[in-house]
């Protein structure tokens, strides 16, 4: 289906769903339209128990260049108001993204600039080609990577982030690698689709609830150590006693493939 013109969702048999910017001509570059399509994409697809995995990658030979030069034009003339209101939408669809309750896997298949990098960050598996570049480079024109900052610091750490964020500077694709923006860098296009394919393919054989619980895992476990030890303790234990677990460990135990894997 086509939200707007702007973005193209593809569903295949197997569950997996392609999210892909298509905006080619401005380099795959937010405005409005872009980020509510994203924002309802993301929402459609998580409630939608068929999709089992989704990818988001753009069209063309880029990512997404960040805010599309006409939608920062048109934000010169907003009041306080009007860019809070905005700001609250870019920040709405980034954190849909983030709670997919799915997989999440970023085809990042070439520039990831501003909110571009917002993006990658909100993937569970960010994977890219060689001749990628990266980059936040807000500070230039007098602003700062505000909205998706919570995101970034997440995947990368303070320290990177603040200089990033602080200089504008690009880096690379093998760098992006080196501070847990991306997990892994491929040759080429061809190399970069066989990269998600492989992990799509592993991603089908977890158990859907389970990866809507381990999602949750990481911010859950850097809360306070007693509250994340009893929390924890908690998934552990529901998960145990639900169908998919008591399947999945039955299938382990009996040396067939559960339910939900491939092929099964």
């Amino acid at each position: 289906m086509a939200v707007d013109g702007t973005l193209a969702v593809d569903r295949d048999g197997r569950g997996v769903a392609t999210v892909t910017m298509n905006r080619p001509e401005v380099r795959n570059a937010f405005d409005d339209g872009l980020v509510a399509a994203l924002l309802a994409a993301a929402d459609a697809l998580a409630a939608d128990d068929a999709v089992r995995v989704v990818v988001l990658t753009g069209a063309g030979g880029v990512f997404s260049a960040g805010a599309d030069l006409g939608w920062m034009r048109a934000t010169r003339g907003y009041s306080h108001a009007d860019n809070l209101a905005d700001a609250k939408r870019l920040a709405a669809m980034l954190r849909a993204l983030h709670d997919l309750p799915k997989p999440l896997v970023g085809r990042v298949n070439g520039a990831a600039l501003g909110g571009g990098v917002g993006l990658v960050a909100v993937c569970d598996v960010a994977l890219t080609v060689a001749d990628a570049t990266f980059g936040l480079p807000e500070v230039v024109l007098g602003l700062a990577p505000a909205v998706v900052s919570p995101y970034v610091v997440r995947k990368v750490g303070p320290s990177f982030a603040r200089a990033a964020f602080v200089t504008g500077a690009r880096f690379g694709a093998e760098r992006a690698r080196q501070v847990g923006l991306v997990h892994e860098v491929s040759v080429d296009a061809a190399a970069l689709d066989a990269a998600v394919a492989a992990c799509v393919e592993r991603c089908l054989r977890a158990g859907p609830r389970a990866v809507a619980a381990a999602k949750r895992l990481p911010e859950g476990a850097l809360r306070p150590l007693d509250e994340a030890a009893a929390a924890t303790a908690e998934v552990i234990a529901d998960l145990r006693v639900g169908a998919e677990a008591q399947e999945g460990m039955a299938a382990f135990l009996d040396r067939r493939a559960p339910p939900w894997a491939p092929g099964s």
